[in-house]
Protein backbone atom coordinates (compact mmCIF):
# COMPACT_ATOMS: atom_id res chain seq x y z
CA UNK A 1 0.00 0.00 0.00
CA UNK A 2 1.41 3.59 -0.77
CA UNK A 3 1.81 5.78 1.72
CA UNK A 4 -1.61 7.82 2.95
CA UNK A 5 0.59 11.35 1.61
CA UNK A 6 0.48 9.68 -2.01
CA UNK A 7 -2.82 8.60 -1.83
CA UNK A 8 -4.15 11.98 -0.69
CA UNK A 9 -2.22 13.93 -3.17
CA UNK A 10 -3.62 11.41 -6.08
CA UNK A 11 -7.01 11.98 -4.91
CA UNK A 12 -7.02 15.49 -4.66
CA UNK A 13 -5.47 16.07 -7.98
CA UNK A 14 -8.49 13.65 -9.55
CA UNK A 15 -10.99 15.98 -7.87
CA UNK A 16 -9.40 18.86 -9.02
CA UNK A 17 -9.48 16.57 -12.69
CA UNK A 18 -13.15 16.19 -12.04
CA UNK A 19 -14.10 20.05 -10.96
CA UNK A 20 -12.68 21.38 -14.79
CA UNK A 21 -13.90 18.12 -16.47
CA UNK A 22 -17.58 18.78 -15.29
CA UNK A 23 -17.55 22.34 -15.61
CA UNK A 24 -16.35 21.99 -19.33
CA UNK A 25 -18.34 18.48 -20.28
CA UNK A 26 -21.59 20.89 -19.12
CA UNK A 27 -20.19 24.03 -21.21
CA UNK A 28 -19.56 21.78 -24.59
CA UNK A 29 -22.53 19.54 -24.04
CA UNK A 30 -20.97 16.21 -24.08
CA UNK A 31 -20.36 12.77 -22.72
CA UNK A 32 -16.77 14.79 -21.16
CA UNK A 33 -14.48 11.78 -22.95
CA UNK A 34 -12.83 14.27 -25.11
CA UNK A 35 -12.60 16.20 -21.63
CA UNK A 36 -11.81 13.97 -19.52
CA UNK A 37 -8.59 11.79 -21.79
CA UNK A 38 -6.33 15.04 -22.13
CA UNK A 39 -7.05 15.80 -18.41
CA UNK A 40 -6.39 12.53 -17.23
CA UNK A 41 -3.38 12.53 -18.98
CA UNK A 42 -1.90 16.01 -17.80
CA UNK A 43 -3.05 14.90 -13.87
CA UNK A 44 -1.68 11.09 -14.20
CA UNK A 45 1.73 13.04 -15.20
CA UNK A 46 1.75 15.26 -12.62
CA UNK A 47 1.32 12.30 -10.20
CA UNK A 48 4.05 10.34 -11.71
CA UNK A 49 2.48 7.74 -13.24
CA UNK A 50 4.50 5.89 -15.81
CA UNK A 51 4.35 7.52 -19.48
CA UNK A 52 4.12 3.96 -20.76
CA UNK A 53 0.81 3.64 -19.43
CA UNK A 54 -0.24 6.91 -18.88
CA UNK A 55 -2.21 7.59 -22.01
CA UNK A 56 -3.48 3.88 -22.10
CA UNK A 57 -4.53 4.54 -18.41
CA UNK A 58 -6.63 7.81 -19.74
CA UNK A 59 -8.29 6.35 -21.87
CA UNK A 60 -9.61 3.13 -20.17
CA UNK A 61 -10.88 5.35 -17.14
CA UNK A 62 -12.52 7.37 -19.42
CA UNK A 63 -14.37 4.47 -20.93
CA UNK A 64 -15.45 3.25 -17.22
CA UNK A 65 -17.34 6.34 -15.99
CA UNK A 66 -18.86 6.86 -19.48
CA UNK A 67 -20.54 3.51 -18.29
CA UNK A 68 -23.05 4.81 -16.08
CA UNK A 69 -23.49 8.72 -17.64
CA UNK A 70 -24.52 6.92 -20.87
CA UNK A 71 -26.55 4.43 -19.41
CA UNK A 72 -28.82 6.75 -17.84
CA UNK A 73 -28.80 9.46 -20.72
CA UNK A 74 -29.93 6.59 -22.85
CA UNK A 75 -32.85 5.23 -21.02
CA UNK A 76 -33.94 8.73 -20.17
CA UNK A 77 -33.98 9.90 -24.04
CA UNK A 78 -35.52 6.59 -24.64
CA UNK A 79 -38.22 6.71 -22.27
CA UNK A 80 -39.15 10.05 -24.37
CA UNK A 81 -39.21 8.11 -27.51
CA UNK A 82 -36.15 10.43 -28.42
CA UNK A 83 -33.83 7.53 -29.60
CA UNK A 84 -33.20 6.04 -33.20
CA UNK A 85 -33.66 2.25 -32.26
CA UNK A 86 -33.78 0.69 -35.45
CA UNK A 87 -30.14 2.24 -36.32
CA UNK A 88 -29.22 0.93 -32.56
CA UNK A 89 -30.09 -2.24 -32.97
CA UNK A 90 -28.43 -2.69 -36.62
CA UNK A 91 -25.29 -1.46 -34.22
CA UNK A 92 -25.58 -3.84 -31.61
CA UNK A 93 -22.61 -5.99 -33.26
CA UNK A 94 -20.25 -3.48 -35.38
CA UNK A 95 -20.17 -0.95 -32.74
CA UNK A 96 -18.70 -3.65 -30.21
CA UNK A 97 -16.67 -5.47 -32.75
CA UNK A 98 -14.94 -1.97 -33.80
CA UNK A 99 -14.24 -1.17 -30.10
CA UNK A 100 -12.75 -5.30 -29.70
CA UNK A 101 -10.39 -4.20 -32.44
CA UNK A 102 -9.52 -0.92 -31.03
CA UNK A 103 -8.68 -3.33 -27.34
CA UNK A 104 -6.09 -5.29 -29.68
CA UNK A 105 -4.48 -1.95 -30.97
CA UNK A 106 -4.48 -1.02 -27.73
CA UNK A 107 -2.94 -3.86 -26.67
CA UNK A 108 -0.11 -3.76 -28.58
CA UNK A 109 0.50 0.54 -29.42
CA UNK A 110 2.75 2.58 -27.66
CA UNK A 111 2.00 5.31 -25.63
CA UNK A 112 3.02 7.80 -28.08
CA UNK A 113 0.70 6.08 -31.04
CA UNK A 114 -2.22 6.00 -28.35
CA UNK A 115 -1.41 9.68 -27.98
CA UNK A 116 -0.81 10.44 -32.12
CA UNK A 117 -4.48 8.61 -32.92
CA UNK A 118 -6.29 11.22 -30.62
CA UNK A 119 -4.65 14.17 -31.60
CA UNK A 120 -5.34 13.25 -35.50
CA UNK A 121 -9.00 12.75 -34.63
CA UNK A 122 -8.71 15.49 -32.76
CA UNK A 123 -7.80 18.03 -35.12
CA UNK A 124 -10.46 16.22 -37.85
CA UNK A 125 -13.77 17.18 -35.20
CA UNK A 126 -11.95 20.04 -34.20
CA UNK A 127 -11.84 21.50 -38.07
CA UNK A 128 -15.21 20.26 -38.44
CA UNK A 129 -16.44 22.12 -35.39
CA UNK A 130 -14.88 25.47 -36.72
CA UNK A 131 -15.98 24.96 -40.25
CA UNK A 132 -19.52 23.48 -39.60
CA UNK A 133 -22.40 24.80 -41.49
CA UNK A 134 -26.03 23.61 -40.91
CA UNK A 135 -26.49 23.45 -44.78
CA UNK A 136 -23.39 20.79 -45.05
CA UNK A 137 -25.67 17.29 -46.18
CA UNK A 138 -24.39 13.97 -47.79
CA UNK A 139 -27.80 12.78 -48.46
CA UNK A 140 -31.52 12.55 -47.40
CA UNK A 141 -31.32 9.79 -44.78
CA UNK A 142 -29.10 6.99 -43.43
CA UNK A 143 -27.21 4.85 -46.29
CA UNK A 144 -28.36 1.39 -46.25
CA UNK A 145 -25.95 -1.74 -45.23
CA UNK A 146 -23.26 -2.04 -45.95
CA UNK A 147 -22.35 1.37 -45.17
CA UNK A 148 -24.39 1.40 -42.16
CA UNK A 149 -22.31 -1.15 -40.97
CA UNK A 150 -18.74 0.12 -41.65
CA UNK A 151 -19.85 3.18 -40.38
CA UNK A 152 -20.35 1.65 -36.89
CA UNK A 153 -17.78 -0.32 -37.18
CA UNK A 154 -15.18 2.86 -37.48
CA UNK A 155 -17.32 4.81 -34.53
CA UNK A 156 -16.68 1.94 -32.44
CA UNK A 157 -12.99 1.51 -33.03
CA UNK A 158 -12.07 5.03 -33.00
CA UNK A 159 -14.26 6.36 -29.74
CA UNK A 160 -12.67 3.62 -28.16
CA UNK A 161 -9.24 4.69 -29.41
CA UNK A 162 -9.81 8.03 -28.07
CA UNK A 163 -12.07 7.19 -24.99
CA UNK A 164 -14.92 8.62 -26.04
CA UNK A 165 -18.68 8.04 -26.18
CA UNK A 166 -19.10 8.68 -29.38
CA UNK A 167 -21.33 11.50 -29.77
CA UNK A 168 -18.82 13.95 -31.71
CA UNK A 169 -18.65 11.32 -33.95
CA UNK A 170 -22.67 9.92 -34.42
CA UNK A 171 -24.13 13.37 -34.33
CA UNK A 172 -21.58 14.09 -37.12
CA UNK A 173 -22.99 11.22 -39.22
CA UNK A 174 -26.78 11.49 -38.50
CA UNK A 175 -27.30 15.20 -38.94
CA UNK A 176 -24.64 15.03 -42.45
CA UNK A 177 -27.66 12.41 -43.21
CA UNK A 178 -30.49 15.20 -42.70
CA UNK A 179 -31.82 13.48 -39.35
CA UNK A 180 -32.37 16.00 -36.48
CA UNK A 181 -29.88 17.22 -33.91
CA UNK A 182 -32.18 16.37 -30.92
CA UNK A 183 -32.79 12.54 -32.55
CA UNK A 184 -28.80 12.47 -33.04
CA UNK A 185 -27.97 13.47 -29.30
CA UNK A 186 -30.39 10.74 -28.33
CA UNK A 187 -29.01 8.49 -30.26
CA UNK A 188 -25.60 8.67 -29.37
CA UNK A 189 -26.59 8.45 -25.67
CA UNK A 190 -27.21 4.51 -27.24
CA UNK A 191 -23.90 4.96 -28.84
CA UNK A 192 -21.97 5.22 -25.92
CA UNK A 193 -23.73 2.24 -24.27
CA UNK A 194 -22.27 -0.17 -26.91
CA UNK A 195 -18.67 1.51 -27.01
CA UNK A 196 -18.14 2.22 -22.79
CA UNK A 197 -19.27 -1.28 -21.79
CA UNK A 198 -17.36 -3.72 -23.95
CA UNK A 199 -14.73 -0.64 -23.79
CA UNK A 200 -14.09 -0.74 -20.29
CA UNK A 201 -13.49 -4.70 -20.41
CA UNK A 202 -11.20 -4.36 -23.27
CA UNK A 203 -9.11 -1.87 -21.53
CA UNK A 204 -9.21 -4.05 -18.70
CA UNK A 205 -7.93 -7.05 -20.81
CA UNK A 206 -5.20 -4.98 -22.40
CA UNK A 207 -3.19 -3.78 -19.23
CA UNK A 208 -3.99 -6.84 -17.30
CA UNK A 209 -0.43 -7.43 -16.56
CA UNK A 210 0.66 -3.87 -17.25
CA UNK A 211 3.61 -2.78 -15.29
CA UNK A 212 3.50 0.65 -13.62
CA UNK A 213 -0.10 1.42 -12.54
CA UNK A 214 -1.06 3.74 -9.98
CA UNK A 215 -2.81 2.24 -6.86
CA UNK A 216 -6.41 0.75 -7.60
CA UNK A 217 -6.17 0.00 -11.01
CA UNK A 218 -7.26 -3.34 -12.90
CA UNK A 219 -5.69 -3.62 -16.38
CA UNK A 220 -5.73 0.56 -17.89
CA UNK A 221 -9.07 1.26 -15.49
CA UNK A 222 -7.85 3.46 -12.12
CA UNK A 223 -11.38 2.79 -10.26
CA UNK A 224 -10.04 5.28 -7.67
CA UNK A 225 -11.06 8.03 -10.76
CA UNK A 226 -13.90 6.56 -11.34
CA UNK A 227 -15.47 6.68 -8.32
CA UNK A 228 -14.28 10.32 -7.63
CA UNK A 229 -14.69 11.51 -10.68
CA UNK A 230 -18.48 10.56 -11.49
CA UNK A 231 -20.19 12.31 -8.41
CA UNK A 232 -17.88 15.44 -8.89
CA UNK A 233 -18.79 15.53 -12.79
CA UNK A 234 -22.40 15.04 -11.95
CA UNK A 235 -22.41 17.65 -9.17
CA UNK A 236 -20.54 20.59 -11.41
CA UNK A 237 -21.93 20.06 -14.59
CA UNK A 238 -24.31 22.69 -14.14
CA UNK A 239 -22.10 25.41 -13.70
CA UNK A 240 -20.63 24.69 -17.03
CA UNK A 241 -24.75 24.34 -18.70
CA UNK A 242 -25.21 27.66 -17.02
CA UNK A 243 -22.24 28.89 -19.42
CA UNK A 244 -23.83 27.60 -22.21
CA UNK A 245 -26.55 28.99 -22.17
CA UNK A 246 -24.72 32.36 -22.08
CA UNK A 247 -23.37 31.91 -25.44
CA UNK A 248 -25.04 30.94 -28.90
CA UNK A 249 -24.42 27.44 -30.39
CA UNK A 250 -21.92 28.90 -33.11
CA UNK A 251 -20.09 29.91 -30.07
CA UNK A 252 -19.81 26.14 -28.26
CA UNK A 253 -19.10 25.18 -31.55
CA UNK A 254 -16.13 27.32 -32.12
CA UNK A 255 -14.86 27.25 -28.33
CA UNK A 256 -15.37 22.92 -28.75
CA UNK A 257 -13.13 23.48 -31.55
CA UNK A 258 -10.66 25.30 -30.39
CA UNK A 259 -10.25 23.06 -27.53
CA UNK A 260 -9.35 20.23 -29.72
CA UNK A 261 -6.93 21.82 -31.78
CA UNK A 262 -5.34 22.95 -28.64
CA UNK A 263 -5.23 18.86 -27.01
CA UNK A 264 -4.27 18.22 -30.25
CA UNK A 265 -1.16 20.57 -30.10
CA UNK A 266 -0.18 19.31 -26.93
CA UNK A 267 0.07 15.91 -27.48
CA UNK A 268 1.75 16.02 -30.95
CA UNK A 269 4.07 18.36 -28.90
CA UNK A 270 4.41 15.72 -26.25
CA UNK A 271 5.54 13.23 -29.16
CA UNK A 272 8.56 15.39 -30.52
Amino acid sequence: MPPFEELIWFAAALAGAGLVAGVLAGLFGIGGGAILVPVFYQVFGLLGIDEAVRMHLAVGTSLAIIVPTSLRSFLSHKARGAVDMALLKSWIVPIPLGVAVASLIAAWVSSGGLRAIFAIIAVLVGVRMLFNRVTWRLGDDLPPNPWRTGVGVIIGLLSALMGIGGGVLNNTFMTVFSRPVHQAVATSAGVGVLISIPGLFGYIWAGWDSAGLPPFSTGYVNWAAVALIIPITLLVAPLGVRLAHALDKRQLEIGFGVFLLLVAARFFYSLT
